[in-house]
């Protein structure tokens, strides 16, 4: 399997701004510092990255994410966030705003926001022994999809489709090796299904 972890395959548009202001990410940065302490997001031995985290942005299709190339750092500020404002996905292209570029996966981020309004929240980790474990016992994609292209995102919708992917809440990411995502109505809840998960292992 080719790692290519980390690398962008969108078109980004970014346009450089201020960090979003801090009191309104608090759960979202604590939540991505516990993941990373729990080693669901970081870096291989290899210093390829892996995992990220998003908020939605009230009812709207703009979400915030961490940055692209930030899976290193044990604690990340505002200034390692940045807001998706717009996203095509047919044309695989993203807009986002802020101090740094969009992580490599926010085009399957902006799927799964796109076609399920009342998810306000997206954890993506990876855990080779869950993932093991999880395939093709939860909604799995396509092994022959790349992550983070519009392949990936209309693999998403095919999920919610045909395989409960709503309902579930949580999804295997066979050709992206130990990638899951998990989503709900807040990162509490989307954290609960990861622990519960982890902790049965």
């Amino acid at each position: 399997m080719v790692m290519d972890e980390g690398v962008i395959k969108y078109q980004c548009h970014w346009v450089k701004d201020e960090p979003v202001a801090s009191y309104s990410i608090t759960d979202l940065m604590k939540k991505r510092d516990f993941m990373y302490s729990l080693g669901l997001i970081g870096v291989y031995e290899n210093g390829i990255g892996f995992g990220n985290i998003s908020q939605r942005i009230n009812n709207s299709n703009q979400f915030i994410i961490t940055g692209t190339q930030t899976a290193h750092l044990e604690t990340l500020g505002p200034e390692y966030y940045t807001v998706v404002t717009d996203f095509n996905i047919e044309e695989n292209s993203l807009t986002c705003c802020g101090p740094v570029k969009a992580s490599s996966e926010s085009l399957t981020h902006a799927a799964i926001y796109y076609y399920q309004p009342e998810i306000m929240g997206i954890i993506h980790i990876h855990n080779s022994q869950l993932w093991q474990e999880l395939m093709y016992k939860v909604p799995t994609s396509n092994q022959e999809v790349p992550y983070g292209t519009p392949q990936m995102a209309k693999e998403i919708f095919r999920l919610f489709d045909e395989e409960k992917l709503g309902v579930e809440k949580i999804l295997v990411m066979a050709g992206h090796e130990d990638g899951i995502i998990s989503f709900g109505k807040d990162l509490d809840e989307v954290a609960n299904i990861l622990l519960i998960l982890i902790g049965h292992l």
